[in-house]
């Protein structure tokens, strides 16, 4: 059967983006009371049009594998969050914004890069670069824990694995924390689009004459990519494997801090901990995906009892998901008490055959700094209420523009 439209308490459809309530790190309430009423809502889009939002957890993993649903941004309906993306769609798509066979040619030529064991061979590096910045910062007993710490860890790493010169990191964080702001001009993101695809199609050409042992170098030596394509391909790994992770250590961050009794636990067990940790916060937090990974479906799919036409779009609210009672045991709570596996079916990471490529490598980020950051500052805290500490407004990717610390 066919689901009627879901409506706020007006009667009309609800907005995307909507406003997030007092806790900033829990889903728009009209979210989560869009959860409780069916597994399909109504939504409606900046340019007028209207979509699904899937907002349960079964229906989010659903949606998110199964083929009839496309992650191509020109499939018809593939809806549209803001203007911006109207404008990425005419570009070179990266490989998450394409469906098999290609986005599955494209990205079995990274996974060796991005494997459990590749990434636990890194824990040295990843170790000396989190004690190093935590060296920088800590005689002075106060810092922005985001510029000077969430931040350079994860854009260190994945430059050294592309060949990216960290000298560049102003730049490209920049450009890249532009084109997520939703707020930002259609012109403002055209400019930064095309700033940093220029800048990585220059990399790439230079690394056809000069290759070293990096990923880019490595991808421009393949004669079945164009320069282009390489260029899209790093754009996301850069993008993605710098701002994502940023954010979620940030936020993790500032929910440790706010809750000093179960942090308290967490110091005083063993150091491995961090690792389920990580997992319990990245559900808590979800900074990926607040308001829709979006699909087009391209033929029509039955989903939970409500029928979803070809050429209509669906937004899968992985937050909301990560709070759905019926997935997880007190959903809204953060349980750090050592039950493994408790959040492991989290959907941070997305689901399905676009799953997160780099999520090995982010949870060992954020398991180390973490781990080392609680011991080695003790008597960490937050330099302001966390109600006046600068989260992002609506964007790609939630987080803080700034963690200021003390210590």
């Amino acid at each position: 059967m066919s689901s009627p439209l879901g409506s706020d308490v007006s009667g009309s459809t609800i907005p995307v983006p909507a406003p997030r309530g007092s806790c900033p790190f829990s889903p728009p309430p009209v979210y989560e009371a869009a959860r409780e009423e069916g597994p399909l809502t109504r939504v409606t889009l900046y340019d007028g049009s209207e979509a699904w939002l899937a907002t349960r957890h079964s229906t989010a993993r659903l949606v998110l594998s199964d083929p009839r649903f496309s992650a191509d941004i020109n499939a018809p309906g593939f809806p549209l969050i803001n203007p911006q993306q109207r404008f990425f769609a005419q570009g070179e798509p990266s490989f998450v914004r394409m469906d098999a066979p290609e986005h599955t040619r494209q990205r079995r030529m990274l996974t060796s890069w991005f494997t459990a064991r590749r990434v636990r061979a890194m824990r040295p590096a990843v170790q000396a670069l989190v004690d190093e910045r935590i060296d920088r910062i800590e005689p002075r007993g106060q810092a922005d824990l985001f510029s000077e710490f969430a931040l350079p860890v994860p854009s260190l790493v994945i430059c050294d694995i592309l060949g990216v010169p960290y000298e560049d990191h102003e730049f490209f964080e920049g450009t890249s924390r532009a084109m997520a702001q939703w707020n930002t001009t259609p012109e403002e993101s055209s400019r930064c689009w095309n700033a940093l695809h220029t800048y990585l199609s220059e990399l790439a050409a230079a690394k056809r004459e000069c290759p070293d042992e990096r990923l880019v170098s490595h991808l421009a030596a393949r004669d079945d990519l164009t320069l282009a394509q390489v260029a899209s391909m790093c754009r996301l790994l850069l993008v993605a494997g710098h701002d994502t992770t940023a954010s979620a250590i940030a936020l993790s961050v500032a929910v440790l801090l706010e809750h000093p009794e179960r942090t308290a636990a967490l110091r005083g067990g063993a150091p491995e901990r961090y690792a389920t940790a990580a997992d319990e916060l990245l559900r808590q937090v979800s900074p990926l995906g607040q308001h829709g990974i979006s699909r087009a479906a391209v033929a029509d799919v039955e989903v939970d009892g409500c029928t979803v036409r070809a050429g209509e779009g669906v937004l899968v609210a992985l937050s909301t998901a990560n709070r759905d009672s019926r997935a997880f045991d007190r959903a809204d709570e953060l349980v750090l008490d050592g039950e493994e596996g408790r959040a492991t079916g989290h959907l941070s990471f997305g689901h399905g055959p676009h799953l997160c490529l780099g999520a090995p490598l982010a949870r060992l980020e954020m398991e180390i700094a973490l781990e080392t950051l609680f011991r080695r500052l003790p008597n960490l805290r937050l330099a302001q209420p966390l109600e006046e500490l600068p989260f992002r407004g609506a964007a790609a990717v939630h987080g803080l523009n700034g963690l200021p610390a003390r210590w």
